[in-house]
């Protein structure tokens, strides 16, 4: 799919009827379902249980459940695995459409591709969905941590994987790629962070707070427990201009790049666009993962030393932050590489800032796509 026409397809269509062929649910929630958070939007997945779930921090999901999406199949002896973790608001259909497929390096006729929705991203088991003893503001508060622990598990026992030959993802998917490479670093061969944070810098902390403070202040918020997603319309959209101040840099704004999606000045872009991709979302749900991202830190591995975390990764690593990002920024990441052994440092050329994750940008994707090429190349 050309990435332009997916991106219109999801910030514009997102409430219209899809035509969608004939899904296999392995499981049925007893939640009542949601009108954003279902195949109709975010494309075929099977359900997976990994049973009762104890979080760092104390608490406890009952029966958490990944979404997860398999393309492509294991080899015999399993060892063509890549995993694919998810971003912040996102889930695994914008991964599919924009980064997999036999034109890209993530080919499903070479590689199993295993893409796996983060705790509490909306389709895995999140604060909607969640059994009643924690559900809506309830919820616990989850790690990236917790994520990779999941994800192990479910690799492991559920799939049988002996090891991955990459884990790659963007923003909170390269928080949770940096915590495979440590927390399991003899399981991970190859790793692509792009555009994350090993540990959080304290500037995107405060960045991240803005955006839980659109929801948080907002007077139907009502502490969680809000009247409908309709009613928590104003605040959504706060929340989306945030992004549409941060995510995107000032450069794509004045060489009006917007256009190239079919928006005529940036007032409409913003509304448009960016709006319509937020206002259908759960609001506890965008919460639970940005408390998760503000802490992603992997030296709570090693007592806090950050040196010593990073020294344990194994895998070979490019580091590809995007030049434009205005919030995990490209001297941050710089210094966390040069901590890491056997990394290259591999920046993405980009105006799109942050957002360029969604892949509006074709030379984005084609540099990714030579990044990870080169990568898996590699003869470990």
């Amino acid at each position: 799919m050309h990435f332009s026409f997916f991106i219109l397809t999801v910030f514009i269509t997102i409430n219209e009827d899809i035509a969608i062929s004939s899904f296999q649910f392995t499981k049925k929630r007893k939640a009542m379902p949601h009108n954003y958070y279902n195949r109709e939007n975010h494309g075929d997945y099977e359900i997976i249980s990994i049973g009762d779930f104890t979080l760092a921090e104390g608490g406890v999901i009952p029966n958490l459940e990944l979404a997860v999406r398999k393309i492509g199949e294991l080899n015999a002896d399993k060892s063509n695995a890549i995993f694919v973790t998810t971003w912040f608001s996102g889930t695994t259909k914008i991964m599919e459409d924009v980064y997999v497929g036999k034109e890209h390096a993530l080919n499903p006729e070479k590689y199993c591709i295993i893409l796996v929705n983060q705790i509490g991203n909306g389709l895995s088991t999140s604060p909607w969905n969640a059994d009643e003893s924690i559900k809506g503001p309830k919820f616990p508060k989850v790690r990236i941590e917790d994520d990779v622990k999941a994800q192990y598990k479910l690799l492991t026992e559920h799939f049988g994987i002996p090891y991955l030959q990459l884990v790659v993802g963007g923003s909170m998917g390269a928080q949770q790629t940096f915590e495979w490479t440590v927390r399991y670093p003899d399981y991970v061969k190859r790793a692509a962070p792009i555009a994350g944070y090993a540990k959080n810098s304290e500037h995107d902390f405060i960045f991240t707070r803005t955006l839980i403070d659109t929801i948080l202040i907002d007077p139907a918020f009502k502490d969680g427990n809000y009247d409908s997603i309709d009613s928590m319309k104003t605040a959504l959209s706060r929340h989306a201009d945030i992004w549409n101040v941060m995510g995107y840099h000032p450069e794509m704004y004045r060489q009006e790049a917007y256009k190239a999606l079919g928006f005529d000045n940036a007032d409409d872009f913003s509304k448009q666009f960016t709006w319509k991709y937020f206002e259908p979302m759960d609001p506890n749900t965008l919460l639970t993962c940005a408390w998760k991202w503000q802490r992603g830190d992997v030296s709570r591995n090693t007592n806090g030393d950050l040196s010593a975390a990073l020294g344990r990764v194994k895998a070979k690593l490019f580091s590809m932050p995007i030049e434009t990002d205005m919030f995990f920024k490209l001297e941050d990441c710089k210094s966390e590489q040069e901590l890491i052994p056997n990394s290259e440092w591999r920046p993405i050329k980009t105006i799109w800032g942050h957002l360029a994750l969604f892949g509006m940008d074709p030379n984005y994707i084609v540099q990714i796509d030579k990044n990870l090429n080169e990568l898996l190349a590699y003869d470990l």
